[in-house]
């Protein structure tokens, strides 16, 4: 039984961009943030990452997936094991899956790793698998870190809708009303996947140069953007759709294909401008202009993708550090939120987050013994 009152929680999260692990402390009680505490990170090797690669797509009981799975524990119980004073941690896994809408067989989702493996490690309470019961009742199980996003924006002071824009694998939006009572309540928040952002890019240099990303985005700098391409990404039925909604890390695969014929740079500025008009795109569906979009994730750092943004946004375009967030960490920090909610019996999600018919607290409580 978790303690009254505000709690030391560890979430951690290994995103789609496959570059390691991320692990923060917040200090909450499910509603409020109080604090924010100290973080830590684990990368990736590069056999590592080939090892979940090679899963990416993959089901449970799928040649590959047990490795991955293993990896996954091992990497996280590291360490989360150096967070001694976490009273209850938040474990989302490495997603190598997802299909909310059932074009590959049932509608499911497939995050690889067992939380109650990693509470027996840590001797601690752990909450994961916080996607399946939203898939379940017909949600899209993404976005999962609006409510986070809104506790955020009322911890920053912030009193004009604002969008929170994460630039991981895939990138993904939360519109937020902080004057709303709470994030349940109706009109406070809108969510949603963009497009792809950074897994095409990570993808074409680790095809074309061996490497894991764009280093600040330096390639794309140096190239021109084939805006006809980027007018044929656009057209893609995604865009067509209304949010909530939500995407697997390989659904826009083919648009690697666009670029197979540009030199290098020139396709990772065309990549990099599509990852920016797809948010311009989404933005179509706010349900009013917000005063600024605060960037988080690994986007951030590209200077290429945040000229893009500045460049097609209507609104100013910054890092979410200007706001005393931290870009890297958010994600992370949003599990360990949202593993205090989970085990008070608090909503992780609902209608206008990822269009599950009523509000849902996803996830499973493991404790070690």
């Amino acid at each position: 039984m978790l303690k009254a009152g505000p709690v030391w929680a560890l979430g951690a999260m290994s995103g789609t961009s496959l570059d390691g692990v991320d692990a923060g402390l917040v200090h909450t009680d499910g509603v409020q943030i109080f604090d924010f505490g100290r973080h830590g990170y684990r990368a990736f090797s590069e056999a590592e990452r080939g090892v979940l690669r090679r899963a990416l797509g993959c089901w449970p009981d799928a040649p590959g997936v047990e490795e991955a799975a293993e990896l996954v524990e091992t990497a996280h119980a590291e360490l989360l094991s150096q967070f001694s004073e976490a009273e209850l941690v938040g474990f989302h896994g490495q997603t190598l899956a997802h299909d909310p809408q059932g074009l590959q067989g049932p509608r499911r989702t497939h995050q690889a790793g067992n939380g109650t493996v990693l509470a027996e490690v840590l001797g601690r309470p752990v909450v994961w698998d916080f996607r399946t019961m939203d898939v379940d009742m017909g949600g899209q199980g993404a976005p999962l870190v609006p409510f986070f996003h809104f506790a955020c924006a009322k911890w920053a002071g912030l009193s004009a809708p604002v969008v929170f824009l994460n630039l991981g694998g895939v990138g993904n939006v939360t519109w937020v009303d902080p004057r709303a009572p709470g994030p349940e309540a109706p009109g406070a928040v809108l969510a949603f996947d963009t497009g792809p952002a950074n897994a095409p890019i990570n993808d074409l240099i680790a095809a074309r140069q061996g490497g894991s990303c764009d280093e600040g985005g330096a390639l794309a700098l140096s190239g021109q953007v084939d805006d006809a391409l980027v007018d044929r990404f656009l057209s893609h039925p995604y865009f067509l759709k209304i949010p909530p909604k939500s995407l697997d890390r390989n659904d826009f695969r083919e648009i690697l294909k666009f670029v197979d014929d540009l030199p290098d740079a020139d396709a990772a500025a065309t990549l990099t401008a599509c990852a920016a008009a797809a948010v311009a795109r989404g933005a179509e569906h706010f349900p009013s202009p917000p005063a600024a979009v605060y960037v988080a994730g690994g986007g951030r750092l590209n200077a290429a993708l945040m000229v893009e943004l500045a460049r097609r946004m209507a609104c100013p375009v910054a890092p979410i550090e200007d706001i005393g967030l931290n870009g890297d960490m958010l994600e992370a920090q949003a599990f360990a939120y949202l593993a205090v909610r989970v085990a008070r019996g608090l909503p992780t999600s609902g209608p206008s987050t990822t269009g599950v018919a009523a509000l849902v607290g996803g996830g499973k409580v493991s404790r070690p013994g």
